[in-house]
């Protein structure tokens, strides 16, 4: 069930040769894809490209009326192979994956597409996460390109450049025999415009054909001395093929030459900030015309020597504008002009921020340092925007914000059946003493944060137990703790972590938290999701899964809120005689997709007049002594602390948030910690019945008789 649906919007996929298509980032990659006469597609989920494959399986009916095969691919290696149906014959082919990760994990599959290299179009459709707000390792797309030889685009962020990436990028793949990958910013995903669409094509070449007439090329598999060969085809055929095609074709763009005697080149995904920051310095107007040269490389890699030569020539200085390190591209900017002997001043890292996302402010402090520099004359100091302007006097106030203000690291959602796992590791620990915890991706990763802290490290998706493989020691009776979801179990889990665990004999715990979902990538389904797919195989069991690779102790919980047995398990899995790998299976539906689920239901009953009870919880003030405990052990977001009413009492009080949604995690904590017992159970009546409101008004009379008293106590005790 995933976080977005586009049922209505994939309508527009319908529009044709001459219509106006206005729309999402995504869904206009979808609708180039179609326009390109594309095969099939293939791909797996991850920021920020999850909502293309969202997209896909929405638009799943329009793709088969095409001809078109689409499958949610097990991992990106998994869809980075799909791409060897182009290998032999001409289909165009296109895969979707988050990089870096994705790429990390598909890198073999592509090295060998890019080594024996394909006649029909392949294009890899990468999700760039570079920035502070990335949730993966500071790394980037470059690389691989460069790595594998693989013609790597970044077309400008507006839906015209991008559907024109896609189209071009299929024509460029097969002109070059040679995989395209074509990178988008989380920005261009999202990005909302418009285009004048085409005429959706049915491949001429299908699936069929190709079944039904098979074909081989020994000389394209990489096997020696075919791999040697396939080097020599890169650099003696491939690469002059595709340095021509994209120089006749246009695909890099050039603006306002000749307006100075020095210009900017960028990534084509940078220029959307490029030109605001020019429009800032008053050099330029939101419309793209500009005060400056600008050199927009649509294609990274590779970089057309003559065209750098011809922007060049007779500027005085260029400053590059290269997102990220290493700084790829000026690096051999500077080694194209060197070898040309032209004079013109490379700038890049030394007028801007050397690593992290170029941000509008960035960019707009490192152009007006370079404009300085070149063309002060330019500039009007008066007129500068506030985002480079020195303060007028020093400002005490930020260190006083940044003292009082407590940062706040991401953690679980309200309701999250994954918190009480870890609240249940906790006290567990409190009787055992604390073991090596090995952590994995997923939404389960949050545990390393406060309030729990447990987790010591994570090398990858589905890898959680394989990460702990060096601590299978016998000098030791203590056991490690590894930690895999479902979506990484299926990814690459049962294979690298269990199978592993038990092919070494492994005397540890690995717990698999299955939430039905890859709730990390937006929810998703999976083998194991319990909903029904039409189009997709689910509700599989993953103890089956592992039990048939040959664990022998596996323990099952299908209820995690029960916070008192997920520690008794966790003890008993620690604590057994029995040697060899351990497998806790921890089931219970991700809270943000059940109440996605949920709640339309609900609306729809009360909008119906039908009585619905929902449970909420709460604290009592009296009872609670300000210990705080349940939310050390918690860390719920609507559990949180409030003034005490007590007034011989200082300490805040527990209370409980209206985000509520009664999974009741709070409550179970203080029972299996034996804590104080201030938590109760509220019910919310909606079209409450004659009887439930004559109880009401019983209640609240016994309520107010009580209350008095104790009203009129505390008047004593305050005269």
């Amino acid at each position: 069930m995933a976080e977005r649906f586009f049922k209505k919007e994939v309508q527009k996929l319908y529009l044709g040769e001459g219509q106006e298509f206005r729309g999402e980032g995504i869904l206009a990659v979808t609708k180039a894809l179609l326009q390109s006469g594309v095969s099939y597609v293939a791909g797996y989920q991850g920021a920020p490209i999850s909502h293309l494959m969202d997209v896909l399986t929405d638009a799943n009916d329009i793709l088969v009326e095409l001809g078109v095969h689409f499958e949610h691919s097990a991992s990106e290696a998994t869809a980075a192979a799909t791409l060897a149906a182009s290998v032999n014959y001409p289909l165009r082919g296109a895969v979707t994956f988050k990089s870096t990760v994705g790429t990390n994990v598909a890198s073999d599959a592509l090295a060998n597409l890019a080594s024996g290299g394909v006649i029909g179009g392949a294009l890899i459709i990468v999700g760039e996460d570079y920035g502070e707000g990335s949730s993966i390792m500071q790394e980037r797309s470059h690389a691989f390109a460069m790595k594998s030889q693989i013609w790597l685009l970044d077309p400008r962020p507006n839906l015209p450049s991008i559907v024109q990436a896609v189209e071009q990028g299929f024509a460029l793949s097969e002109a070059t025999n040679t995989p395209v990958m074509l990178e988008l910013r989380i920005r261009a995903c999202h990005v909302h415009g418009r285009f004048i669409a085409k005429n959706n094509v049915r491949p001429h070449f299908t699936l069929k054909d190709a079944m039904e007439n098979p074909v081989r090329d020994a000389s394209r598999v990489v096997l020696p001395p075919g791999s040697f060969l396939h080097e020599h085809e890169k650099i003696e055929k491939r690469w002059p093929a595709a340095q021509q095609w994209i120089r006749e074709n246009r695909l890099n763009e050039v603006f306002a030459n000749g307006a100075q005697d020095f210009g900017i080149i960028l990534q084509g995904g940078m220029y959307n900030a490029v030109v605001r920051a020019l429009e800032l310095l008053d050099l330029g107007n939101a419309f793209g015309d500009s005060q400056v040269p600008l050199y927009v490389l649509n294609v990274t890699y590779p970089l057309i020597d003559a065209e750098v030569k011809e922007f060049c020539a007779g500027k005085r200085a260029v400053l590059v504008m290269e997102e990220g390190q290493p700084d790829f591209i000026e690096q051999n900017l500077h080694a194209i002009l060197r070898k040309a002997e032209l004079p013109t001043v490379v700038h890049g890292k030394d007028m801007l921020a050397m690593a992290g996302e170029y941000t509008a402010a960035v960019v707009t402090r490192g152009i007006l340092k370079f404009v300085e520099s070149y063309g002060n004359n330019l500039l009007e100091p008066q007129k500068l925007p506030t985002v480079v302007r020195p303060p007028a006097t020093k400002s005490d106030t930020l260190p006083i914000l940044q003292s009082q203000v407590q940062p706040r690291p991401p953690s679980f959602c309200t309701g999250c059946p994954e918190r009480p796992i870890f609240t249940g590791l906790k006290l567990a620990e409190r009787e055992l003493g604390p073991h090596h915890v090995a952590s994995d991706i997923g939404c389960h990763l949050f545990s390393i944060l406060p309030p729990f802290n447990i987790g010591a490290h994570t090398m990858g998706y589905g890898l959680g137990w394989a990460s702990a493989a060096a601590f299978n020691t016998h000098e030791t009776s203590k056991r490690t703790i590894s930690f895999m979801g479902d979506g990484g179990f299926w990814h690459n889990g049962l294979t690298s972590g269990v199978g592993n665990a038990v092919f070494n004999q492994s005397d540890s715990v690995l717990v698999i938290v299955d939430n039905s979902y890859t709730a990390a990538t937006g929810g998703q389904d999976i083998l194991s999701s319990q909903a029904r797919n039409p189009i997709r195989t689910t509700r599989l069991s993953i103890a089956d899964a592992v039990r048939g690779v040959g664990v022998k102790w596996i323990k099952t919980i299908t209820r995690t809120y029960d916070v008192a047995a997920v520690r008794d398990i966790f003890k008993e899995a620690l604590t057994t005689k029995e040697k060899g790998p351990k497998v806790i299976v921890a089931q219970s539906e991700c809270a943000l997709n059940e109440q996605r689920r949920l709640k339309p239901l609900v609306k729809k009953r009360i909008d119906e007049g039908q009585r619905v009870v929902r449970e909420r919880f709460g604290v009592d003030a009296d009872t609670c002594t300000g210990d705080h405990s349940c939310i050390r052990l918690s860390g719920c977001p609507s559990l949180t602390i409030a003034p005490n009413p007590d007034l011989l009492r200082q300490d805040p009080v527990a209370t409980v948030l209206d985000s509520c949604i009664g999974c009741g995690v709070c409550g179970e904590v203080a029972h299996a910690a034996r804590l104080c017992p201030s938590f109760f159970r509220a019910e919310v009546i909606s079209n409450p019945s004659a009887w439930d409101r004559m109880k009401a008004r019983f209640r609240n009379t016994v309520i107010q008789l009580l209350q008095r008293r104790i009203d009129r106590r505390l008047a004593r005790v305050t005269t």
